[in-house]
């Protein structure tokens, strides 16, 4: 038995409902990335990092709201099921579930960018900048 099977795999219906489940909650770069900017973006982007960082480089069309900053004056123009995504730094940042926090406590529905900048660079696309 080795390290990797000492520990029983989870059932595949417990295994189904688990990894299902964690897809309600984040997204990775190369599933917004293939929709940005197309009429299927259903999805707004938010760069929770703080407007220096997001000058430096950011996501296509994503808007510059810091974490510390999300509060409900500045949705108000967002319809209520508008879905956020949020991204921050990278997997090393937790930036992104502190917005997420923000905006499920504000009642939006949102999602988490675990890659952050780094997985959007690591997946070979580009960086707006300024």
């Amino acid at each position: 038995m080795s390290i990797v099977t000492e520990v029983l795999a989870a059932p595949a219906d417990a295994a189904l409902a688990h990894f299902e489940g964690s897809l309600r909650f984040e997204t990775d770069c190369w599933d917004v990335h293939s929709v940005l900017g197309t009429p299927q973006q259903d999805f707004v982007v938010l760069d929770v990092r703080g407007s220096e960082k997001y000058a430096e480089g950011h996501l296509p069309g994503a808007i510059d709201l810091a974490h510390r900053k999300i509060i409900g004056s500045k949705l108000a123009e967002y319809p209520a099921d508008t879905l956020f995504v949020t991204y921050c730094a990278g997997p090393h940042c937790n930036g992104a579930a502190r917005a997420a926090i923000r905006l499920a406590r504000l009642g939006r529905p949102v999602k988490t960018m675990p890659g952050g900048v780094t997985g959007w660079l690591d997946e070979g696309f580009e960086l707006v900048r300024g």
